[in-house]
């Protein structure tokens, strides 16, 4: 048996129709719906115990759905299991490898495994921008270098759709920025990416579609740009380094500050005359800050509206576990 060949599909890679997962009375995922177009960056968003490892489990076929049906690449995951791992590579969260061997015969010992005769290994290197670390031994390699080649390997049978299960997660800013550029890399060879993970930034400089899940229900799907406009139509105000007084007085002209840190505050308005109007209550009182920034809501202002509960706070019970 050989590798399959990138193959032709409809529009959409995946369907999830209608989907419920029980285990015992816990209802973890309830009744939800929605697709993947092909080539796109699909971000999957949600706090932990949210369905969302349980959604992306069933579309992999390593989970059965109690009720809905789910296709990926046309077919049915619970019927036609052996021909769709064929067609689809998987990055799981805490990816590892042999220690002593290299990068290059990493890439081998995958290929041979999954049985693909025809794996592009110096491609693979070259994609994952391993090249000058090809004869780099596994143990060798900081976390980022790891996860790119974890990508590279997810990669080895020429898959249509990849799944990557947090890819940046404990990843210096460095590292991070280096994984995005392999998944840029990605979606402009025209692969379809079904991405989780923690980093609001990630999902909004990756993501074509990002759906948010909460309590086993998606609460909002569309593109990070539409998601931020129709949920989050106001402004931030931020004052740094603030005089004493400034907390008050904004508070008394009828807005809500909040405590950035100890001498930075956040205000919420929704006009963006109010800008102009705080300053200038904070001139007349002679009220001093030493800079500002206003600025649109991000994805993640967004996440915390729809969920009410924090990405970090899922990440931090994790690192305590």
């Amino acid at each position: 048996m050989t590798c399959p060949a990138m193959t032709e599909d409809a529009e959409h890679v995946i369907h999830v129709e209608r989907l419920t997962k029980r285990y015992g009375n816990l209802l973890a995922v309830n009744d939800i719906s929605f697709t993947v177009r092909k080539g796109e960056v699909f971000a999957f968003l949600g706090p932990n115990g949210a369905g969302k490892t349980t959604t992306v489990e069933i579309i992999e076929t390593i989970r059965a759905p109690t009720s809905g049906t789910v296709s990926l690449l046309g077919m049915d995951v619970t019927k036609q299991k052996r021909n769709i791992v064929r067609r689809i590579g998987v990055l799981p969260q805490g990816f590892t490898s042999f220690d002593r061997i290299t990068v290059r015969e990493t890439i081998h010992y995958y290929s041979r495994l999954f049985n693909c005769r025809n794996t592009d290994v110096d491609g693979l290197i070259e994609l994952a921008n391993l090249t000058d670390r090809s004869k780099e031994q596994f143990n060798n390699l900081s976390g980022g270098l790891k996860q790119r080649l974890g990508i590279a390997i997810a990669l080895v049978n020429n898959p249509e759709v990849v799944f990557l299960d947090e890819p940046t997660t404990g990843l210096d800013p460095r590292a991070r920025r280096e994984v995005w550029d392999v998944l840029l890399g990605l979606k402009k060879k025209g692969k379809t990416v079904f991405l989780t993970t923690h980093y609001m930034d990630e999902a909004e400089l990756l993501a074509d579609t990002v759906a948010i899940i909460s309590k086993g229900s998606i609460v909002a799907m569309g593109s990070p740009m539409a998601l931020i406009e129709s949920n989050a139509d106001y402004l931030v105000l931020t004052l740094q380094s603030v005089h004493e007084i400034v907390f008050g007085i904004v508070q008394q002209m009828g807005f809500e500050p909040a405590h950035a840190n100890h001498k930075n505050i956040t205000v919420r308005l929704e006009h963006q005359d109010d800008v102009r109007t705080i300053l200038n209550a904070l001139k007349d009182a002679g009220a001093s800050f030493l800079s500002l920034d206003v600025r649109k809501p991000n994805l993640e202002e967004v996440f915390l509206k729809l969920t009410g509960a924090a990405l970090r706070e899922g990440l931090a019970e994790e690192a305590a576990q």
